[in-house]
Order: structure tokens, then sequence, then C-alpha cells
């Protein structure tokens, strides 16, 4: 009868360990349906939000209040469209790569259009936030352009789904309750 010796158990511990990496970097990543359904789990609170920024940056744009009280609530609600955009990024990160053809490409189109969007809106923000609310026209020009330099950033962030051919994540996202 042979019995082990330490140095086979090592041996035998470092080849486990080679095939359990082995294993683990296979199809490591989620499927199609499960990266997509994190996706859209991800943008419906971010869209909602942006919805809200924009319909309340109208009111504020045409509100009869002080630019000193527009100013606080658009530098307000730029900071917090700039969280939701970092916070739906953070959470496309966290749903990993799709095991899919380009999935790596296609996963980090999202984050970096979100990175974008969410930089846009910090750098409104802090336009706004510079500007000063003693002259009123002034101000609201001021504001103006910032706006107009957002939406500018924003059309420039946006995906371009045209360059991510995955039938298969295509498929998901048609399909699954949670893009629906």
């Amino acid at each position: 009868m042979r019995t082990c010796r330490a140095g086979d158990a090592g041996k035998l511990t470092v080849v486990l360990v080679a095939v359990v990496l082995v294993v683990a970097g296979c199809g490591g990543g989620p499927s199609p349906r499960a990266w997509a359904a994190s996706v859209c789990e991800a943008l419906t609170p971010w869209r909602a939000e942006i919805s809200k920024l924009t319909s309340s940056t109208h009111q504020q744009m045409t509100a009869q209040t002080t630019p000193a009280q527009a100013k606080e609530n658009l530098v307000r609600l730029f900071g917090g469209a700039e969280q939701a955009s970092e916070t739906a990024r953070r959470r496309i990160a966290d749903a990993g790569i799709p095991e899919t053809d380009h999935g790596d490409e296609v996963s980090k189109g999202f984050r970096t259009s979100l990175a974008k969007i969410r930089d846009a809106y910090g750098r409104a923000g802090d336009t706004i936030d510079a500007l000063d609310t003693t002259r009123a026209a002034a101000f609201y020009d001021g504001v103006q352009a910032a706006v107009d330099t957002l939406n500018q950033e924003y059309d420039a962030s946006a995906l371009d789904t045209g360059r991510l051919n995955s039938t298969e994540l295509k498929q998901a996202f048609d399909e699954v309750p949670e893009c629906r």
C-alpha cells in the first residue's frame, strides 16, 4: 500500500487549483438573458429619474423664482441625475460581461455611455453653480447655455447599438420581462 507524501499532496493541490481556475475561467459571465435583465433593472429607475429631471428642469426654467433659488434647485437636480447615472453605470458593471460574442465590447459600451452622461450632468451642474445670480437675464442665459451644452453632450454619448451586433443579446432584450 502506498502512502501519500507531503510533496505528492502539494503537487495534487497545485493541479486541482489549476483545474478549478481553468473551469472557472470558462463561461464565467452571465447568460445573455440574465445580463439583459440586469441592464434593464439598472436602466429603468435611471430613465425615471432622468424623465423627472427633464420635467423639473423645464419647470425651473419657467417658474417665477429668484435666480438664487433656481440655481440651488438646478444644481441639486443635475447632481441627482449625475448620481443616478453613476448608480446605473455601476449596476451594469456589477452585472458582469455577458457570455456572448462581443460581450465585453457591449458591456463596455453601456458603461462608457453612462459615464459620459454622468460627466455631462456633472459639468452642467458645475457650470450653473458657478453662475452669478445678481443679474437675472445673464444668469438665465448662462443656464440656457449650460442646458444646450448638456443636450449636445448627452446626444454625443448615446450608445451606438448598430456596432454591437449580438443576436443573442438583441433577442434577450426583446424577451426578458424586465425590459418591457
